[in-house]
């Protein structure tokens, strides 16, 4: 949780269904916060409760998973040095004490890769006009499950988000066709919840009412979720790293904030029904939009 809203997509007001994407520096690939100790050690509790729902991935995939972490490594040695330390046998992370022997994950290295950051890492591989997930060390899903989409492409992959397919399937195949080795490109997505946890693999299209969440607790039980997402080509294997950082803050993070109460609350309102329905928001919405209309002043 953050005192600060780091990142606000929903800052203009109005709802937008757009790609949203730009160009970033590369060395911004991999963020490390406050929270890295906590979720690493989320990460390892999935991993060994549910390794089958947050790793997974194609025969076809490895070349490109050793290339991701080869990449990773060369990234974090020079720009969060300090971070993970190590040799061709060993990784450790000093600040958590893990430890990894590398061979133990000569199958899986992307598995490896992704217990060395915070952000999920997904593979996906150019198939015929589209791409597909090849492989993915998934921990922290929103409400997605990752055996429902590897080895799918992008279309069936999104065939669940309202208007996805319609407005931004063909765009989003064309960007990831387009990103050269050496370009780092970020988007936002974002979400309002009444779950803080990380590891949301279900919970898409609930209705009903939710009487415990009121406009005066709503600050507290409702929760701001937000996707930090990267692209870069590996260069070798030409497959694309799809990574996804997860920050999630209490809505109370906007009290004092007016003016972004109220653009969250002008998204909100602006917000198709069916996309409100995808996202779950009926059990809370009236709280939440009280909530925030009291905040907004």
């Amino acid at each position: 949780m953050s005192g600060t809203p780091r990142y606000t997509p929903y800052d203009k007001g109005r709802f937008q269904l757009t790609l949203g994407i730009k160009t970033i520096d590369p060395a911004e690939w991999i963020e490390v916060d406050g929270h890295y100790p906590a979720q690493m050690a989320e990460k390892r509790r999935l991993l060994a409760e549910r390794p089958g729902e947050v790793f997974d991935a194609l025969p076809e995939s490895l070349a490109a998973q050793a290339e991701c972490l080869e990449t990773l490594l060369a990234h974090l040695g020079h720009h969060r040095p300090g971070l993970v330390e190590g040799d061709d046998a060993t990784l450790e992370i000093p600040g958590t004490g893990d430890r990894f022997d590398r061979a133990a994950f000569a199958d899986r290295p992307l598995d490896l890769a992704g217990r060395l950051v915070q952000e999920d890492l997904c593979l996906m591989a150019p198939s015929g006009d589209s791409w597909r997930l090849i492989a993915a060390s998934l921990c922290f899903p929103s409400r997605w499950r990752l055996a429902d989409k590897l080895g799918r492409p992008m279309a069936a992959i999104h065939a669940p988000v309202p208007g996805f397919n319609e407005r931004l399937a063909r765009p989003v195949d064309r960007f990831f066709d387009r990103v050269e080795p050496g370009q780092l490109f970020m988007r936002l997505n974002w979400s309002v919840i009444d779950d803080p946890s990380l590891f949301q693999p279900t919970g898409h299209g609930r209705s009903g009412h939710d009487e415990s969440i009121t406009a005066d607790n709503a600050g507290d039980v409702v929760w701001l979720r937000i996707e930090r997402q990267t692209f870069v080509r590996l260069p070798g294997t030409g497959v694309l790293v799809f990574g996804i950082k997860t920050v999630v803050d209490p809505l109370s993070v906007l009290a004092g904030r007016p003016a972004l109460a109220a653009a969250l609350r002008g998204t909100l309102t602006d917000m198709p029904d069916d996309m409100r329905r995808y996202k779950s928001m009926a059990p809370f919405a009236d709280a939440l939009a009280a909530w925030l209309d009291r905040a907004a002043g």
